[in-house]
């Protein structure tokens, strides 16, 4: 019987972001760049490098509640990308991922609140003498706004699957932070990319209509380079069950990986991220202990699980805004609580966990 494999979304860049877009259509938003967005009642994610001591800049921003849940779900992920800082073994310590999560305000909730007040202000009506000169009824300080998302946040269609995952349960505060659901001022040598909406689509579209030709000129630019014949590797196809079965060939060690990597995003070259809560990650080099000994969750000390990763493409859509930036990797996976713990009136951001799997050979992705 065919093991089951997890749907994989893949996130495109799609148009810039206007300026200082705010409310729901900021924080419901996935994009790429600009600046983090808070939700209501969290504090923004402010962090600095782990090695150079200056503030990270935002590369990517999505908005991932999970199915089932009640809170609105964001992440984001920061790196240091000055030039010269955050190379080789440091790089580690210069990308840092945040969780944020929001209890979600139903607008009958809203409504039902009202009706509430409205009654109790009809059933009191008259009756001057048990109160103060002020007698209006106090509704509950909800965020109304929460319950609307710009409507795009609660459609339920494959653009937007990434926006319909959620869970909950326990801890505490990490990373310096603006005040919640606002924007901390900024200094003006905040790093920033030039910020760009990300749209999803689900990669089975793509793959009866992929056009591999590029991904095959790209191979057989290495197989001269490096003289290795690959064209076995290369005619082989995905399996039902979604595991690739290649033929003993003599390669140098880490290219059948390396190869595997390649022919997995050939169906869509423009991909930035791929996304499949709990699923299996992509590797782009062999994996190390990293993966195998990923740490339980600093708050609740449940496992960690697999949710997405970026994209080598995504390098260079990444277009300084400032402070001549730039970031290279080949891949970055995101490894997040699988209970997605958030307790009660929680208003900090929580840290995760990343791996850096650094480009092996970066002149196939240009």
């Amino acid at each position: 019987m065919a093991a089951f494999r997890k749907p994989v979304l893949l996130g495109l860049r799609d148009a810039a972001v206007p300026d200082s877009p705010a409310g729901p259509c900021a924080w419901a938003a996935s994009k790429l760049g600009g600046l983090a967005d808070a939700l209501p009642a969290v504090a923004a994610p402010r962090p600095e490098c782990g090695r150079c001591g200056r503030p990270l800049a935002l590369v990517l921003q999505v908005y991932c509640p999970l199915e089932g849940s009640a809170f609105h779900r964001q992440l984001h992920v920061f790196a240091c990308a000055r030039p010269g800082c955050g190379g080789g073994g440091s790089a580690a310590r210069c990308w840092k991922v945040f969780r944020s999560q929001s209890l979600e305000v139903r607008q009958e909730d809203v409504q039902d609140a009202q009706g509430s007040a409205l009654a109790a202000e009809h059933w009191c009506e008259g009756a001057d003498d048990w109160g103060s000169d002020s007698e209006e009824a106090s509704l509950p300080q909800l965020a109304l706004d929460s319950g609307n998302d710009c409507n795009s946040a609660r459609d339920k269609d494959w653009t937007s699957q990434l926006q319909d995952l959620h869970l909950q349960d326990t801890v505490l505060p990490a990373a310096p932070s603006a005040p919640p659901g606002e924007r901390m001022p900024l200094p003006a040598t905040v790093p920033q990319f030039l910020p760009y909406y990300i749209c999803v689509v689900d990669e089975d579209d793509y793959r009866d209509f992929a056009n591999l030709d590029h991904a095959h000129s790209l191979l057989r630019d290495y197989q001269q380079r490096e003289g290795t014949d690959m064209e076995r590797l290369l005619s082989q196809s995905f399996s039902s069950d979604g595991d690739e079965k290649y033929e003993k060939t003599k390669i140098k060690s880490g290219d059948e990986m390396f190869y595997k990597f390649m022919k997995r995003i050939a169906v869509c070259q423009e991909q930035i991220l791929r996304y499949s809560w709990s699923g299996e990650p992509l590797f782009l080099t062999c994996p190390t202990s990293e993966v195998t000994e990923v740490p339980v969750c600093s708050y609740c000390g449940g496992q960690r699980t697999f949710e997405f990763q970026l994209m080598p493409a995504l390098v260079s859509m990444l277009k300084s805004a400032n402070l001549g930036l730039l970031l290279e990797f080949g891949t970055i996976l995101v490894y997040t609580c699988e209970k997605s713990c958030w307790p009660q009136n929680h208003q900090t951001p929580m840290e995760e966990y990343c791996i850096i799997q650094e480009d092996p050979d970066e002149l196939l992705f240009k």
